[in-house]
């Protein structure tokens, strides 16, 4: 894993340096849109509503509307003057009990380690947790946002839970529920009885997402299959040996050919194609060299006649 951030947890006077780490991922299988007709890939443009130019990234600004629809444009710059920008720090606000926190402010969870070459003050802090059976409401400010978090223990480290902020919950109200009657004595204690009989203690490893799991079959199948919905990709070429590699290396083999010296060792690739390129070239030459040796002998006799 990677750090996403580095800060400290403000504790009373304790100073506890942390590494922020992202505590989940998602393990859904990720599509590309292609075109229906070929296959080829969608891209996306973002393109300038005035001009009908395309923007780079980088000369992009955001901007706010009001409900009056008065806008104002804010650069990196402006961003960067706001203090949440610079905090790399986690003060905490109060200790509360566990269970006064509703499950819906729950979000995103992130694993704290301790970044410090003697990590007591993380481990005292992190046992005081449990001790005293709380959690710690903190601040903390990711991605140029300030958030409300829970920090806690599990396992023995600590988890920042970041939390919603309370006006992020939706109020609601459903006129269904106004004049409903109470349940009958009877339907509550068959419903207990239900209750009782799938009670047991939470096991989130007997769980498993059949979707996902199908879906991979489904796709592994496919390919395997080599039907019509697969298009193959691509044959990498064999890596090639430099050209002015294999000349250098048939050089050196040459030099030491000629100067009667042999390394001793295996031929390389480069040095055995060089000689058989040799050989080749030499047995090409033979037939000539017989035709002369031949014709050597009948010169002699004509010669002692």
């Amino acid at each position: 894993m990677r750090s996403i951030w580095k800060g400290s947890i403000a504790f009373g006077l304790v100073n506890v340096p942390v590494k922020v780490y992202t505590a989940t991922e998602d393990h859904d299988i990720k599509f590309h849109q292609v075109h229906a007709a070929d296959g080829g890939r969608i891209k996306y443009e973002r393109v300038c509503t005035v001009d009908g130019q395309p923007v780079q990234y980088a000369d992009i600004d955001k901007a706010y509307e009001s409900p009056e629809g008065d806008r104002v444009i804010l650069t990196d710059e402006d961003f960067a003057k706001l203090p949440a920008a610079e905090k790399h720090e986690i003060p905490v606000l109060q200790f509360v009990p566990a269970e006064q926190i509703d499950p819906m402010l729950f979000d995103k969870s992130y694993f704290l380690e301790p970044d410090s070459t003697t990590p007591k003050a993380y481990v005292l802090l992190a046992k005081t947790l449990e001790h005293t059976d709380r959690v710690a409401l903190v601040h903390f400010t990711l991605r140029q946002k300030t958030r409300l978090g829970a920090l806690r223990v599990r396992d023995g480290v600590l988890v920042l839970q970041a939390l919603l902020w309370p006006d992020e919950v939706r109020a609601v109200a459903f006129d269904k529920l106004d004049g409903v009657s109470e349940p009958r004595p009877q339907e509550l204690q068959m419903a207990e009885t239900l209750v009782d009989t799938l009670s047991d203690d939470f096991d989130p490893s007997q769980y498993v997402d059949e979707y996902q799991i199908e879906l991979k079959k489904m796709l592994d199948e496919a390919i395997a299959s080599g039907s019509g919905k697969v298009t193959r990709a691509p044959e990498k070429a064999a890596p090639e040996m430099d050209a002015e590699v294999v000349d250098l290396v048939a050089a050196l083999q040459r030099s030491l050919e000629a100067s009667g010296r042999s390394t001793g060792k295996a031929a390389s690739a480069p040095a055995k194609a060089a000689k058989a390129t040799k050989a080749t070239t030499a047995a090409k030459k033979t037939p000539a060299k017989k035709t002369a040796a031949k014709k050597a002998p009948a010169k002699q006799t004509r010669k002692g006649a």
